[in-house]
């Protein structure tokens, strides 16, 4: 099971092989959902009963998601 900064994991026998933060069902898609409805990281922490850590890898995932990206495909 690949684990990136530590703090993700990708495990096919939890929540069906999606990202979710070390040993926890919390998604990552649900942290970063929060973040950009202004939760601030502590309290996205807080409510979910992970760590800063964890929400700011979260982050740090999906960081890396757009930066190994080629293109983006824009529409005119």
């Amino acid at each position: 099971m690949p684990e990136i900064a530590d703090r993700i994991e990708i495990d096919p026998q939890r929540c069906h092989g999606k990202p979710v933060t070390r040993d926890t069902r919390v998604l990552v898609r649900t942290i970063l959902g929060a973040l950009a409805a202004a939760d601030n990281p502590e309290r996205v922490a807080e409510a979910y009963g992970i760590t800063l850590q964890d929400a700011r890898a979260a982050i740090a995932f999906a960081n890396q998601l757009v930066a190994d990206w080629d293109h983006v495909a824009v529409r005119g």
